[in-house]
């Protein structure tokens, strides 16, 4: 059984050894695991979907304020309410509309306040996962240097993904103005082909935001060149993510049901396979052959204690050494002059 555990073992450090792709993905499981990033995966998948309530209440304030401000789009949403829903129903459902716009200022600073406390933690729980990735010293930081930090590396983030989304916009408008131009709007090759050409870009503006995240994100920012290839494999696999997503949208839109809930399991779910593969492929990035090394912790100072009853002077054991030598040397003298 042990020869078989043997060569079982000898043969996987000899596959290690020759393929290397294979050793550094065994390295990158080793760092996920023994760093517990499946336990910052729970956190920032918890605080993300916390964070979801806020932005709601902002984006509902926002409509509040607009539909003030056109009293007569909202007299026509009230209208449409009460005839789609018939019955008590529908005057409960109008009452709460009405009573929302009335609160739209207390619904929005509630929500900012809120925001505020689940970013931050969401900020702090993704920070904690990549530093622990890259193997970097998380201790000795107080919590007021730390707040302020997170909050402006979250406003950071918020503000790369509005230029990936300006990018990914900008280049919709694009084609769809070339395929005007080109009087190619009705041809459904045309569209295809614009779809197929926004795809290098979409992965541009995803490989920009995650090279920042994996560079600047870490308690101690890294190198730009060390993170540049684990920015294109995430960018390719939140693309593929995407991809998945929008194909098991259209696979439960036919449902009432499966659209109510399923698409609430589905953000659940998407929110925590984007967070693992965002953990996991930090520490691809940070086990590579040619990753900085990360600087150890200074070692802590030695201190030696005597403990109680065991405190000996250093003259004791010189004094008694030299005794023994001098009563030696005296036996030996006289022993010599009996002879």
């Amino acid at each position: 059984m042990n020869s078989f555990a043997e060569r079982g073992k000898g043969r996987w450090r000899r596959l290690r050894g020759r393929y290397r792709w294979l050793d550094h993905l065994v390295r990158a499981v080793d760092r996920y695991v023994d760093h517990h990033g499946y336990h910052f995966v729970g956190s920032i998948t918890y605080f993300s979907l916390l964070s979801l309530v806020p932005v709601l209440m902002v984006a509902f304030s926002v409509a509040g304020f607009v539909l003030a401000g056109q009293p007569k789009v909202l007299g026509e949403l009230l209208e449409w309410i009460t005839h789609a829903v018939p019955g008590p129903l529908g005057q409960s459902v109008r009452g709460l509309l009405e009573h929302f716009v009335e609160q739209r200022t207390q619904v929005g600073v509630f929500g900012v306040l809120i925001g505020l406390y689940s970013g931050w933690n969401w900020m702090n729980a993704l920070r904690d996962a990549l530093t622990a990735m890259w193997d970097q010293n998380r201790t000795g930081l107080s919590l007021l240097r730390t707040v302020p930090k997170d909050l402006l590396a979250l406003l950071g983030l918020g503000a790369a993904l509005l230029v990936t989304f300006a990018l990914t916009a900008s280049s919709g408008v694009l084609g769809d103005y070339l395929l005007r131009v080109l009087e190619l709007d009705q041809t459904g090759w045309g569209k295809v082909a614009i779809g197929v050409a926004s795809v290098p870009l979409a992965l541009f503006a995803d490989w920009l935001v995650f090279l920042w995240v994996l560079t600047r994100l870490p308690r101690d920012p890294v190198g730009i060149r060390s993170a540049m290839r684990g920015a294109v494999a995430a960018a390719i696999g939140f693309e593929l993510l995407k991809q998945a997503g929008s194909f098991y949208l259209r696979l439960i839109g036919d449902s009432p049901t499966g659209a109510a809930f399923g698409s609430v399991i589905g953000l659940m779910v998407f929110i925590s396979l984007v967070s693992r593969l965002l953990v996991f492929i930090t520490a691809w990035t940070a086990t590579a052959r040619d990753a900085p090394a990360t600087a150890l912790p200074p070692p802590a100072p030695v201190v030696i204690r005597a403990g109680p009853g065991r405190h000996r002077d250093p003259l004791v054991p010189a004094t008694v050494g030299a005794l023994a030598g001098i009563t030696a040397t005296l036996l030996f003298h006289r022993h010599r002059r009996r002879e």
